[in-house]
């Protein structure tokens, strides 16, 4: 794939998601697909059948959950108090709210979003509510504005497969993480192979559906960033709210969320 076509890619998917976050259908159901139910499921609902609690999602601010995702990558972080935390694609903030809490003052959470739209939702929603210990920075996951070795856990739900280079996002990830730091990421991996006409669909593309990786290749690229004690596993169960996605398509048969979590070497 082109240079050229990789910016169409991130072009469309970074106006997808700023129609999203100007929505005022709290996230998802719009016009497009959007990693999550279009039938118009609340954002809250939506997220309790990703796999939130029902505190999870009634403690963070109002507007940081759009609904959007795949699954719940704070059920694999195990996020310590004093951590620093790095979200990628932040969306509205609420994974990284939900860090926060988790963290401590003593902690420190980052969001990076490279939608602007996404990032005003964002440090709106923390000047409202006086957290001290979140930041959102603008930038691609591709090249993320965070210094060598800062990161303990990256987390990130739904957003890597929408990367057109992914390789270059783990080792981003790689970079940027503390020898011992972790990833605790939830997304969508392919299971078969995806159909031309799937691959081709940019509405697909931006809805978490096109861009999905075999387990295989992200295993090598994690591998190939330095990655060890690697562990993909796909969530069979997933497929329940992957067919509401793009009803009567069958894409259930060929993508499913899962986990996806790493440790980068201590030494």
């Amino acid at each position: 794939m082109t240079q050229s076509a990789h910016e169409n890619i991130r072009k469309a998917v970074r106006e997808q998601y700023g129609k999203v976050a100007k929505s005022d259908d709290d996230g998802c159901c719009t016009s497009a697909p959007s990693c999550c139910d279009e039938s118009g499921t609340d954002a809250q609902t939506a997220s309790m059948a990703l796999g939130y609690s029902t505190e999870e999602v009634g403690t963070v601010p109002d507007g940081a959950n759009m609904g959007l995702g795949c699954g719940n990558p704070h059920a694999i972080a195990s996020l310590k108090r004093g951590e620093t935390v790095l979200d990628l694609g932040s969306g509205g903030g609420f994974d990284c709210f939900l860090a926060a809490k988790e963290v401590g003052q003593s902690g420190q959470v980052i969001g990076v979003d490279m939608t602007t739209e996404m990032l005003s939702k964002a440090r709106s929603n923390v000047e409202r509510t006086g957290y001290e210990n979140v930041e959102f920075r603008l930038g691609e996951i591709e090249h993320l504005p965070v210094a060598d070795g800062t990161i303990d856990v990256i987390l990130s739900n739904c957003v890597i497969n929408l990367s057109p280079e992914k390789a270059k996002v783990f080792q981003e990830t790689f970079r940027v993480l503390k020898p011992g730091g972790r990833l605790a990421i939830s997304d969508i991996v392919a299971t078969a192979e995806l159909p031309e006409s799937v691959k081709s669909d940019m509405a697909l593309f931006t809805g978490c559906m096109a861009g999905a990786s075999p387990v295989a290749d992200i295993e090598s690229m994690l591998k190939g960033a330095g990655f060890e004690e690697i562990r993909i596993e796909p969530k069979d169960e997933s497929r329940e709210f992957i067919r509401d996605w793009h009803p009567d398509s069958k894409i259930e048969d060929f993508i499913l969320s899962a986990t996806i979590e790493a440790i980068k070497p201590k030494v």
